[in-house]
């Protein structure tokens, strides 16, 4: 009777689920952090469906002032939860609000181009090809705030130390653990 031979070279261990998932439950969670601290729940889906909050500050109806005024009041909370020294907190602020002035143009011809695809639903005969053209520039469009995006949360994760980001996570886990009310 023969022995099955076994691989006696040393393999490293399987990384626990939590250490290989880490990484993109990290970067999911960091960007949805971001998009809090923007205030207008920001993301690549939401634009890529063309659909914006209602009654957020985004939905076209706010001023420059009053957007501003809104991500002033995000990062305020965002600080407290990373407890941000002063100093991140001065390369924080301009960090999110040149996203922010980035980002408000996307969502100017996400509009445009949503009034095209329903302008496309009322005729008398679907026009598949209009349709078809606000599909690619929906995702385009939310490429460019996908990048955008990313962009800001390395930015943003370079002024964090590692203890904080753990902190915004933890805090994000919290927040969507909460049953809706």
């Amino acid at each position: 009777m023969t022995t099955p031979t076994t691989d006696s070279s040393p393999q490293p261990p399987a990384a626990p689920v939590r250490r290989r998932l880490f990484g993109r439950h990290t970067l999911l969670g960091f960007a949805a952090g971001i998009a809090v601290t923007l205030g207008a729940g920001l993301s690549a889906s939401a634009v890529a469906m063309g659909g914006w909050h209602h009654s957020s500050v985004m939905d076209g109806t706010h001023s420059v002032a009053e957007v501003n005024a809104h991500v002033d009041h995000m990062l305020k909370h965002f600080y407290v939860e990373v407890d941000a020294t002063e100093t991140q907190k001065a390369q924080i602020g301009p960090l999110v609000k040149q996203a922010v002035d980035d980002l408000l143009p996307l969502h100017t011809q996400i509009r445009a181009s949503r009034a095209q695809a329903e302008l496309a639903l009322t005729q008398t005969t679907i026009d598949r090809a209009s349709l078809e053209a606000v599909r690619q520039q929906h995702l385009q469009l939310a490429e460019q705030a996908s990048k955008r995006l990313s962009q800001l949360i390395g930015d943003v994760g370079d002024v964090l130390t590692p203890a904080q980001r753990q902190s915004l996570i933890a805090h994000l886990d919290r927040m969507h653990a909460m049953p809706p009310s």
